[in-house]
Order: C-alpha cells, then sequence, then structure tokens
C-alpha cells in the first residue's frame, strides 16, 4: 500500500483521551498504510490539560506533508490557537489534505476559517460557544460527526472513535476497521446522524438492558428481525423494546438493523466473492435490488464498485496515499 500521512496536532492544554484516540487508531499496522506523526508547534513538546507533557513532537513543518490532519480537543479552545498554526491549516487544506477534528478541535479549525458556511458538530457542552464565536459556521448538536468532504467534525471521546473508525473504513474497508475496533473493544459501526446525547446512556446496574438482544440480532442477521421477534427475545413488550432501544443507542431497531446489515454486506463484498443474491439473503436485505438501493444511500457507491476497490487481495488500496 502506498503511505497516507496522518498528523495529529496536539494543540496546547491538549486533552489526552482525545489524543490517544486517533494515536492508537492510525498506528502503524501490518495491514493498514497509515504513517503517524504527532505535531505540537515549534517547541518540540506541549503540556496536557491534565498537566504532564507529551515530548518529542514534530513541529509544525509537518502538517505540510500530511494527507490527513486530526485536531483533538484542547482545553483552552475559546483562545484562537497561534496564528502560525491557522497559516498550516489553511495552506494544508488549500492543498487538499483532509482535515479532521474530535471535540473542541472544532474550534482551531473554525479559528482558521475552514467552517465558513458549513454545517459541523462538537461537544455538545460546547456548541452554543462554537456559534457564538463564529457566526458563520453552523453547529448540530445532536449527531456523533459529519463528514463533510474533507472536513470531518466529531463530538468528544466514543464520537472521535466513531469518526476515526468511520475514516479507516472510507480509506481501507469494513473489515479492517472492524479488526482495528475489535482490537480497541469498540463498536465497529456507529453512523454518524446517531444521537450525540442519550438521556440514558448507562443502565442501573440492577437494570435490564437490550445488549444480549442486539448481540442475538447481529448473529442473525439473515433472519426477518421484526419488532416483536426482538422484544420476544428481550422479554418485554414492543413498545417498551423500542423506548429502551431508543435510550440506549439513540436510534430506532430499525435504523440499528439497517446500518448492521449494511455494515455486513460490506464485510461479505470484501472477503467473499458470494453473489449480490447470496449477500442480500446472508444479510437480511432480502433481493438484489433492495441491496443496491440501501447500500448506494447508506454508501454512495454500489456494491460492484466497492468491491473492486475493497475486496481483499485487490491492490485498489494504493489509491488512499492521497485523499
Amino acid at each position: 500500500m502506498a503511505p497516507h500521512r496522518v498528523a495529529v496536532l496536539a494543540l496546547p492544554r491538549v486533552l489526552p483521551i482525545d489524543l490517544g484516540i486517533p494515536t492508537q487508531i492510525f498506528n502503524a499496522r501490518s495491514n493498514t498504510p497509515y504513517e503517524l506523526t504527532v505535531c505540537g508547534g515549534a517547541r518540540g513538546s506541549v503540556m496536557t490539560s491534565t498537566g504532564f507533557t507529551v515530548g518529542d513532537t514534530a513541529g509544525l513543518p509537518a502538517l505540510a506533508q500530511a494527507d490527513t490532519i486530526i485536531v483533538p480537543g484542547y482545553w483552552e479552545y475559546r483562545r484562537p490557537p497561534a496564528p502560525e498554526v491557522a497559516a498550516a491549516l489553511k495552506l494544508a487544506f488549500s492543498r487538499g489534505a483532509r482535515i479532521v477534528s474530535i471535540c473542541t478541535g472544532a474550534f482551531a479549525l473554525a479559528a482558521a476559517g475552514l467552517l465558513d458556511g458549513r454545517t459541523v458538530t462538537t461537544h455538545w457542552a460546547g456548541a452554543d460557544e462554537l456559534e457564538e464565536l463564529y457566526p458563520r459556521v453552523r453547529v448540530d448538536r445532536g449527531v456523533l460527526y459529519i463528514d463533510d468532504g474533507p472536513l470531518l467534525t466529531s463530538a468528544s471521546v466514543t464520537a472521535g472513535i466513531d469518526l476515526c473508525l468511520h475514516i479507516v473504513r472510507k480509506d481501507l474497508g469494513a473489515a479492517v476497521a472492524n479488526d482495528i475496533a475489535r482490537e480497541l473493544v469498540a463498536a465497529p459501526h456507529r453512523d454518524g446522524g446517531q444521537a450525540q446525547y442519550i438521556a440514558q446512556s448507562l443502565p442501573e446496574p440492577t437494570a435490564r438492558t437490550l445488549a444480549d438482544t442486539r448481540d442475538w440480532a447481529l448473529s442473525h442477521l439473515d433472519e426477518p428481525l421484526t419488532l416483536e421477534v426482538l422484544a420476544r427475545h428481550a422479554r418485554v413488550s414492543t413498545r417498551t423494546l423500542v423506548r429502551m432501544w431508543r435510550q440506549e443507542t439513540g436510534i430506532t431497531p430499525h435504523q440499528w438493523l439497517l446500518t448492521a446489515r449494511v455494515n455486513h454486506v460490506r464485510e461479505l463484498l470484501e472477503v467473499t466473492d458470494l453473489g449480490i443474491e447470496r449477500i442480500a439473503a446472508q444479510s437480511g436485505l432480502g433481493t438484489g435490488t433492495n441491496l443496491r438501493a440501501r447500500f448506494r444511500d447508506a454508501v454512495g457507491t454500489t456494491p460492484s464498485a466497492y468491491r473492486r476497490a475493497f475486496q481483499r487481495g485487490s491492490d485498489a488500496p494504493e489509491r488512499h496515499g492521497t485523499p
């Protein structure tokens, strides 16, 4: 695979957990082309928001060589970054680099003028401030991440993981992204439009959850998983199932199942030579016609084009030397 250079820009008072997300996901692996660099400005080290220092970082010139630049969240986000940082981000974007933010990293992109006229997201707690400081930016408070071509923004922590895995999926396919998700013990795929804030994200220890039913559904995607079937497995009423499902995932059972089925189609296209009708049956999408329509809606391309790009053993990933 042609190398794909990823630069993580750690601004002063960077949030350690946000910094750890891209450095873990885009670290060098045998099945990925990523070459990772952490940039910290001119001093060679960066103080984190919790007081320890990240040393031996590259300077801003490393951004000039990067194919993808990721800006994690940082504590002093109300203060615009140094002019040389904004200039480096502008220059990178103008030459075609992919620019990504996690959490309050969106404030640095906005300060550089990269988000003007765009709809973006950030941590829900900072959404009002982002709009107040940068009135030309529209903030969607209710989503995990937004993929707007060469500019991608996400909410905090777990949403940053979701966005980074989404990028891997776009670059290298679902199988590689799922391998990394398993390594991290993370959800293999959460759609960007899923709710950012869920009223009851962690049920009480003694409360019933639908985790077992969701795990069971993933291994029975080839079956007709109606609300009645899912409710029977969970031993609750259909009304209770829908309410609990929304509380625990932020989306409806129908939306969750469709995402799971399309993701399964992706893997089957990548790792098997099965025909479209067989894949439609195994994924629970019924017919090839329905699969093609659902797949195009979700992925933006045809199953055959996706297979040509990502089937294991092909040389297509070499195209990812640039975004």
